[in-house]
Order: structure tokens, then sequence, then C-alpha cells
């Protein structure tokens, strides 16, 4: 069947070839300031798939199906300013376009890239602000992309809705996507921004040479030795949003008379803070990479990563916090001995290495093959209060510890729990006023205490503890690209990823205890005498006592392996280019557990186990794609895109707790995914734009959080199976070059994006496996799907002298965020009356683990008051203003410049994002809630943007 659909694909491209009479453009591109041919220069028709390279002289030519009429040839390289020239071409004509010249451009914005991205991703304490697609979208020329990039990223703006999740990032063809969460660790090459500004953008699932790509495109970073530049580069940067300075020095020899290349580069970052209080700042980074050209067709590059990373984290705070405290208040941070130390500390160090061939099968046939290695750890930290001591008693255990959450913005610490009587007495005031002043005045971690209570203890009830995440990943792909005819082009890929995920806590520091004892201080056997089982973490290491540096908490391995095979077809014609892929795969994921954990022994009540394997889960996908681009005119083209794929889901959307036990997701199906989008492209010598209308839609969808809820009687994991959503919308970017030096865009994004249905959802804990209440949906259909600002416009211009300096202005107003709507609250728990049942209870008679809680409503439930409780929260509307600048000289043999970046101008309070709490949720809970004195206790949780921030970027280039 699949022989047969290729042998149709081919034989329908085939018969539709055309023949033409011999048309011809040529013409050669010079360095602006040296009159020097530049090789590489990637030379564009605009609006088609037509684009070659120059040569080592600097030349080019297009020989085959050349478009007739008015064109516009774009040339540009890494480096330099692209530029555009208008041309006609005849029929039967040669066009000769030789001289064309490119300058140097001292403000590659790629360096904001990695301020506003790479760097601000790794700070926040929730992942979930990981999934910015921004850095995908650096590498883009569009005037609509290139804003989403670098103007709208500090509002984690999403271009239609999606997350990075929905994108690929690939290394010299090789995905780096990580298996866990399917999102790219942008930490993993961060500190490099002098090797990556070479890279290789596909917008959404338009074709693509290196893999079948995903909704939000695929960004190819060009780390090959030969495709540098021959000279270096000295920097240093300031600023006050990440790091505080950067160093950078970097050198490319160029492709040598002996075949040999290489390319270098060092870089060190680092600060005590960033914009936020305590968010420490560490990383160090290298690159390498050696090159050899065998001969005319084969070359071999090695190409090795390593980019150390140490951060101090933040987190989302409430409306009551942001009130006493502000915007860049902290709360994992305290000073001790003089120093602030932050208890959350993120540290990236996987080291990447790959192999890479390139064979020139023929002129017209291309054979790339990888291998890639990637290797190291992750660690978060925090800090575990659950220590507790061993007491022996007449020849019967039990503990005795805990402690209570160190936090300084602990619910019970704050102004708002003295006040949440209805009608609070003047000591609930007086309380209400120390705490005030306490938080005000002080408001940070104590880490004295601390290491007190350890000293009073014996055993540490404190502890610095990280959860480590150790990978090691091996790929395989090869890539081939062929001309199957001058207008006929073939891609073809075969992956393979093997992933071995040790994950496990691991104690770093004591806090001046002498050991920590490995079990649940808060399990309520742990308070009866001779009934610990169900406390320890292993059962087959009882009452263990462990040291800093020691494997504790849990421990098991994810063993994942994806195959995957693409293939496409390009085809050109006069009027019209389109493609046809498609792509297959299979996934799978398998747990093993290293620890016995008490509340999942072997042969528990439950069924479900902790140690050794569990099920093998497997995933086979598929996808197909399409789209063309018809050329009304050479200005005018209208092009289209549609695609219909399923996707396995990520290894943390399949386990419910793998921290715990080997239980799967309930129904685990793969995503659907059908998209297609349409856009009018308008090009002259003077304007630019685009308008895209898209939709999307996704289904079976899974998502698996953790947190606290008396709706659970503790920590629950939320498991939420057969999501709907939708994103449908429109894009607009539109640039002039008014005059030689004025530059005016525009750019807009209305978007829609909403739950479709009121997905299925289950809680879990090590008390139960499967807790349902009433129906066992939430009725999230027609909320807002909490991605970034939804409408997003921008006016602006920029002004280049041909005396080398510019300067850049640009206003950019947001509006329709909204919060992220919880689950739970929405569940039929909302409605019921807590106090008329006991949860304990029915989790005690109920010892298999499935259980349904229905009934029990409120008997005076109000719609209206209920309505007005559920409906999701929309953040208030702002305008941001950014202003970007540089100049730079030419002193000899060297360039010399600076970069500059306000962002933020005037200083405007705004949020990010934020979350609903779902800790006191149902319906009788909220009302007292909105009517406390002092504000809601656990009111929605909020991350806020930064204020005004400024990035300064010195260099030298020889």
């Amino acid at each position: 069947m699949k022989k047969s659909f290729l042998f149709f694909l081919f034989g329908m491209a085939f018969s539709l070839v055309s023949f033409a009479q011999q048309t011809l453009i040529k013409g050669s591109v010079l360095d602006g300031t040296t009159g020097e041919p530049i090789p590489d220069v990637t030379v564009t028709i605009e609006g088609t798939t037509f684009a070659v390279t120059t040569d080592s002289n600097g030349e080019f030519s297009f020989t085959s199906n050349v478009p007739l009429g008015e064109q516009v040839l774009k040339i540009e390289k890494v480096g330099y300013t692209a530029k555009r020239y208008p041309i006609v071409v005849n029929e039967g004509q040669t066009v000769d376009i030789s001289g064309m010249t490119l300058d140097f451009d001292p403000t590659d914005k790629k360096d904001l890239y990695t301020i506003s991205i790479s760097d601000d991703n790794l700070n926040s304490e929730d992942d979930g602000l990981t999934d910015n697609v921004s850095g995908l979208l650096q590498a883009s020329r569009d005037v609509f992309l290139s804003a989403a990039a670098f103007d709208f990223s500090a509002t984690f703006f999403r271009p239609r809705g999606l997350d990075n999740a929905n994108g690929k990032v690939l290394i010299n063809g090789v995905e780096m996507n990580k298996q866990f969460n399917g999102r790219p660790q942008w930490g993993n090459w961060g500190g490099l921004n002098d090797v990556q500004r070479n890279q290789e953008f596909t917008m959404g699932m338009s074709a693509n040479d290196y893999n079948f790509g995903d909704l939000a495109g695929t960004n190819n970073i060009v780390m090959r030795a030969s495709k540098y530049r021959k000279g270096g580069r000295l920097s240093y940067a300031s600023a006050n949003r990440s790091y505080q300075g950067r160093v950078m020095a970097s050198y490319s020899s160029g492709l040598l008379d002996d075949g040999w290349s290489y390319s270098v580069l060092l870089s060190r970052r680092f600060g005590n803070q960033g914009y936020i209080d305590g968010t420490l700042y560490d990383a160090n980074s290298f690159f390498g990479s050696v090159e050899k050209r065998i001969n005319d067709k084969h070359s071999i590059n090695f190409t090795s990563i390593y980019a150390q990373n140490r951060r101090g984290r933040s987190t989302a705070i409430t409306q009551e916090v942001f009130d006493l405290k502000g915007r860049q208040y902290n709360p994992f941070w305290g000073e001790i001995n003089g120093e602030q130390r932050n208890s959350r500390i993120r540290e990236i160090e996987e080291p990447i290495i790959m192999l890479n061939h390139f064979w020139d099968i023929s002129d017209k046939v291309r054979l790339n093959t990888n291998v890639a290695h990637q290797f190291g750890e992750i660690a978060n930290t925090r800090i575990d209060n659950n220590g507790t001591r061993l007491i022996q008693t007449n020849g019967q255990t039990t503990f005795n510890g805990a402690a209570r959450n160190p936090t300084p913005e602990y619910w019970q610490s704050l102004p708002s729990f003295f006040l949440q009587d209805a009608n609070p007495s003047a000591l609930d005031y007086q309380q209400a006023f120390l705490a005030q002043q306490k938080f005000v005045n002080d408001g940070q971690l104590d880490w004295n205490r601390l290491y007190q209570g350890n000293a009073a203890a014996g055993y540490s009830v404190y502890a610095l503890q990280s959860d480590v995440i150790k990978d090691t990943q091996w790929t395989f792909n090869t890539i081939l690209d062929a001309d199957l005819a001058d207008n006929i082009r073939l891609n073809a890929a075969v992956n393979y990823r093997i992933l071995n995920s040790e994950n496990f806590a691991r104690i770093e520091d004591l806090l001046g205890g002498t050991g920590y004892l490995d079990v649940d201080a808060f399990n309520e056997d742990a308070q009866q005498i001779g009934t610990v089982g169900t406390a320890q973490s292993n059962v087959r290491t009882p009452n263990r006592i462990v040291g800093e540096n020691d494997i504790y908490r849990y421990h098991y391995d994810i063993n994942a392996d994806v195959a995957s095979a693409f293939v496409q077809a390009q085809f050109k014609y006069n009027k019209i280019d389109f493609y046809l892929g498609g792509n297959v795969s299979r996934t799978t994921y398998q747990r093993e557990g290293f620890f016995e954990n008490g509340y999942f022994q072997d042969g528990n009540s439950f069924g479900v186990s902790s140690f050794g394997k569990s099920e093998k889960l497997e995933f086979d996908n598929f996808g197909v794609k399409g789209g063309f681009t018809y050329k009304i005119t050479g200005r005018h083209l209208f092009d289209v895109n549609g695609s219909y794929f399923t996707k396995a889901p990520s290894i943390r959307s399949s386990f419910g707790n793998a921290r715990q036990n080997n239980l799967t997701v309930n129904g685990l199906e793969s995503e659907t995914i059908q998209s297609v989008d349409a856009s009018y492209i308008f090009r002259s010598p003077i304007v630019r734009a685009r308008l895209t209308g898209y939709y999307s839609n996704f289904t079976d969808g899974t998502e698996v959080n953790f947190f606290f809820s008396e709706a659970g009687n503790g920590l629950l994991q939320e498991i939420i199976t057969d999501v709907e959503r939708r994103n449908i919308g429109m894009e607009l970017g539109i640039e002039a070059q008014v005059t030689p030096t004025i530059k005016l865009k525009g750019v807009a994004s209305i978007g829609q994006f909403t739950f479709t249905n009121n997905p299925d959802v289950y809680y879990s804990t090590n008390l139960y496996t499967d807790l349902s209440f009433g129906n066992g949906k939430t009725n999230l259909k027609d909320l807002r799907v909490s991605s970034g600002p939804e409408r997003a416009f921008q006016l602006g211009f920029e002004y280049r002298d041909p005396d080398f300096w510019n300067i850049g202005v640009t206003s950019n107003f947001f509006s329709h965020a909204y919060v992220d709507a919880s689950a739970l609250k929405r569940s039929e728990f909302f409605s019921q009356d807590p106090s008329a049942y006991d949860l304990e209870q029915i989790i005690e008679n109920d010892t298999s683990g499935v259980i349904n809680v229905s009934g029990y409503g409120v008997s005076n439930f109000d719609e209206d008051v209920a309505r007005d409780i559920l409906r999701q929260e929309r953040f208030d509307d702002y305008m941001l203003v950014n202003i970007v600048g540089g100049k730079s000289w030419k002193v000899g043999d060297y360039f010399l410049g600076f970069f500059a970046t306000i962002n933020n101008v005037f200083n405007q309070d705004y949020r990010t994002g934020g979350f609903e709490q779902s800790r006191r949720i149902d319906y009788l809970s909220q009302i007292d809630e909105q009517n406390n004195t002092g504000g809601p206790v656990f009111g929605n949780r909020y991350f806020f943007g930064n204020g005004t921030t400024y990035y300064l970027n010195v260099y030298v280039r020889f």
C-alpha cells in the first residue's frame, strides 16, 4: 500500500513537469565595506521556493523554471543586514544583477533571544513557564514572527496559542525536544549566541527539509565548523533582567586549504540576582566544532556543547503578597552569614556531542547522517520539612517530627489568615497588623531557624533536597535531500531516539543535622506505634538514615524509545508551488521502580506496584500534510497549509505519579491534531505584508497536575483526559521601507483559544488511585486556555543611518489574557458540601482505591452566585514601549560597536500569567474566601512582568 502511494505521488509529479525556454538570473554579492565577495549568502526569489547560495566568488545563478514578471531578490546572511532588489524577468532572457552588496549588521537581535527566552525560562518555579514558543521564532525574517520573538516574548505571548511543545528545535538536523514534556530545554545551549546565528526556520507545518515538523514551526540551528565566517568576536554584556554580566569570546577558522575548519566559543554569565530578588545566575558555556572536508563528496563534522547553568528561581505570588512586597519579591531566598541564599536552585548540566556526515552522492542527491549523545542531569532544589525522629518504646516503633512549611509567604503567616472570620475581633486585627509589619519589614526565608530546629532535633527536621533527572539519550538519523527533476525535490528522513531517564531525590544539605530519617512523617500510621509500614519510602530498607548526596524518597527509571520515518515531495511551477508529506512513528515508555514505596507495596489492595517494571506503553502515530503557494502575480501570493496528525503523550502525561508507583493514566491515547492556515502575501520593493487566518483543533489531550487541596485530603495528582481544544485567529504583519533609512512596521494578532468539551478528571494520592466527583467531568467547555495574551498589537519604526548607527522604537499593546482555570473547582466537588460527608471514612471503607463521591449537594446553592465565582479572570490590558539601538565603527581590520535595548520604558505593571489555587474551592468555602475582610486566603497566584530593564552589549569583531 505504501509503495503504491509513493508510485502514485511521483507519477503525478512527473506528469506535471513542464518545459520552458531557457531563462536565467545571475549575479554576485560583495561586502559593502571591504568590497570582497561573500560566500554562502542565501539568495531567494521572494514568494517562491527558489533559493541558492553564493559560491566562493560570491556568485549565484537561477537556471531552471525561473518565474517570470516582476520579482524581488532577497539576499541575506547571518551577521549582515538583509536586502531586497526588484527585478523584471522576461522569458528567454538573462537578468544579470552583479555587484549587490551586504552590510555588516551590528545589532543582531539574536542576543535578545538569549536574554528574553533562554534565561528567563530558567527563572520560574513553574516549569509551565518554559513553554514560551518565542525562542523558536527568532531566526525568522517575517515581521510578525520577529515581533513575537523579541517584543512580545516578555509577556509570554504564544503565536496561535501554541507552546514550544508544538514546535521542533534541531541542531545540525538532530531533534533537541525533551521526551519528558516535549519541549526544548533552552539552557542546554545557552550562552552560545555567536555560534547560533546560522538558523533555518520553517513556519508552521510548511515544507521542511529535516522532519515532519509541528504547528509552531521547526528551527534548525546549523553548528557546522565550515559554515562559520573566518574571524573572531569578543563581547561583554551588562543587563538587569536575568544575569548582570556576560563575557564571550569566539573564533572560527573558515575553510582552510587542507579541508579542515574549526570553531570555538567560551562564555560566562553571572549575577547575584536579576530583576527578581534573589535570582542568582552562574553559567559557563563551551562550544567546539571541527570539520574535515574529505573530498568533494564527503565531509565529517564533530560538534560538542557544554552549557552548565545554575539559577535561583522565583514563583507566582498572590495579589496580597504583591500589594505588600511588589513584583520583585521572591520568597525563596533569605540571608545567612551575610549572604543571600536561594532555596530553589535549578542546575542544568547536560553536555551534547554529535557526529555529522555529509555526503553529496551526486549533484542532485545529498545524504546527511547524524549520531548524537546527550547526558548529565537537571537538579531542582527545595526545602524538605518532613524530617522526623525514630522513637523506640517497649520494643515498638513510632516517629516524632515534621515541621510547618518554612516559606515566609505561608498562608498562616499573612494578614488575610487572621481576618478570615466573618466578624474579626480586635485581637484578630492586632495579629493581622503584626503579621503585616513582620512580612513587610522582612518576609524572607529564615535559614537560621532551620539550622536551629535541626540542632534541637538531632536528625534533620529540615533538609535541602534536589529532585534530579539524569538523562542519557542517543539519537540516530539520516536525512535525504534529492532533486528528482528541475522542479521536483524529495526529502526523507529516518530517526531513532533511545532514552534512559533516571529520576530520584537527593539530599544536598542536612542544614546542620546529623542525618535524615527516610520516612513520611506526615503519614498517619507514623504517629501510631507499630504501624509504620506505609510511611517507608522504601520498605526494603526500613528506617534508613540518609546523609548528604544520598538518594532517598523515590528512585526510578523511565525508558523511552521513539522510531519515526518521514517523506516529503516539493513541486515548483511558474504559477504554483506545492508539497505533500507524511510521517509514521512508534513511541514506547516503561517505568522501572527501584524503591518499594510503603503505600504501594507488592500485593496491596490497589493492585498497583511501585517496585519493578510497569506495563509498557506503546503509541503508533502517523501524520499527513500538504500545502501550496499560488503566485497571482510576482507581488501577490496566496499560501495554504493543512495537516492531520497524531502525537504520543509525553512521559509527564503518561504516569499519574511516577515518583511513587507504576500506575499509568487511565484510557491514555495519542492526541489528534487538525490544522489549516491560509495567507495572503504582498511584497514589493517598499512594502511587505502578510495576512494569515488559522484554525487548529486538538482532541484526546491529557494533562497531569500536582497540588495540595482539602478536597482530596492532601497532595493530589490531578489527571485530566479527553481534553479538546480549538485555536482560531488571524495574524497581520506589515513593514514599509518608506525611505532608504526609515522603516515603519505594524503587527496585529487576534485569537481565541478555548476548551471545546468537558474533559474527564480524576485524582489520586497514596490513599487512593481514582477519586472522582459526580459524573467525573470538569466543566471547562468554552473557558479560555491560559496561553498569554490572545490579542497583541505593535506599531514601530527603525532608523538606520548610513554612518552605521540605528535606533528603533516599538509600542506594544496586549489584551485578553486569562488565568489558568482550576479543573477541580469546576468538577461536581464545587457544588458539594464537604461537611456532609467524611471523605477519610469513605476512603477507609473502600480499599479498592477507586472512589466516586456523589450527592451531598449544598442546600442553599445559588446559580448566579456560583456563576460569578466560576467566572474566569481576565487580566488587565497593558502597553509596553521598547527601544533598541546601536552603533559600529571600522578601525583598520576591526569592527567595534555596541548594541543596547530598554524594555518596558515606562515601568508598566502587568501580569504575564497566573493560576487559580485549588486549596479551598467548594461553593461554601469560596463564598467565605470572597467575603473575607482581609481578602482571600487562597487567592489566585500571578506571574508579574518585569519593570524597566536594559541590555547593553559591547563587542569587537575581527
